[in-house]
């Protein structure tokens, strides 16, 4: 049976075990950060219950759930239509059972759940704060890189109290907020467990970085192997190719 689309969607296949997603080509479509978060975030343990903070299309809670083991998903986002057209993927992908939506800001989670409630976070977080970079005027794209419903401490404050005790968080960001992300992670009782620096290529600076921890973890922390996207031809590494599913 033909899906039915709204106005500027299109579905697509995301080549990974029959999935597909749809999006708006007109406002924020998922990029290369969240699918290595998805892979990053992989060894989350079976029987998991998860929450996606800023979920945008549904991308992270899709591909997690063919990644992992009898997980059940919360993806919150809190654009209207965004949720709408996620919730509408998740259909697509008969995941109703497994992955729920809701339309909500992060900020409303305390009077929605009791404290310690997910065994993981996942996140994709606007990278941008308030009043800088280069201002978008589609209101959906702005939403989703600026930090303007929430800021990242909003999104690491919550997390510490979503997770239970030794939960674990995944979150993909910019190397240049690293500082302010371990700070955050610490002041809120999260400890920085493992980071992996993602790179165009070994020509350029690193634009990615992907952190795990752990809630009320011990202190210790491991720097994974770097990921490079491209090799010296411009096409994607062996590392890029096997998270692809290629």
């Amino acid at each position: 049976m033909k899906f039915e689309l709204k106005e500027n969607e299109r579905i697509d296949d995301l080549e990974y075990k029959g999935l597909r997603i749809i999006q708006n080509k007109e406002g924020f479509c998922f990029g290369i950060d969240s699918v290595l978060l998805t892979d990053f975030a992989k060894e989350i343990k079976p029987s998991s219950k998860v929450i996606d903070l800023g979920s945008g299309t549904g991308i992270i809670p899709i591909l997690l759930s063919a990644k992992t083991k009898n997980t059940n998903f919360i993806g919150v986002e809190i654009q209207k239509d965004v949720a709408e057209m996620a919730s509408r993927s998740i259909e697509l992908n008969h995941l109703e059972n497994r992955i729920k939506i809701e339309n909500d800001s992060i900020l409303n989670l305390k009077d929605k759940y009791e404290k310690g409630s997910f065994d993981a976070v996942t996140t994709n977080p606007p990278y941008k704060q308030l009043n800088t970079g280069i201002v978008n005027e589609n209101s959906q794209k702005l939403i989703s890189r600026h930090e303007i419903t929430a800021s990242l401490e909003d999104f690491i404050e919550s997390t510490s109290y979503l997770l239970k005790d030794f939960g674990e968080f995944y979150m993909v960001h910019r190397p240049d907020r690293l500082v302010d992300i371990l700070y955050l992670m610490r002041k809120h009782s999260i400890e920085p467990k493992k980071i992996k620096f993602v790179y165009p290529n070994k020509q350029k600076p690193t634009n990615l970085i992907l952190i795990k921890g752990v809630k009320c973890g011990k202190p210790f922390l491991k720097f994974e192997d770097n990921l490079y996207v491209y090799d010296e031809d411009g096409k994607y590494t062996e590392d890029i190719l096997r998270i692809y599913n290629k």
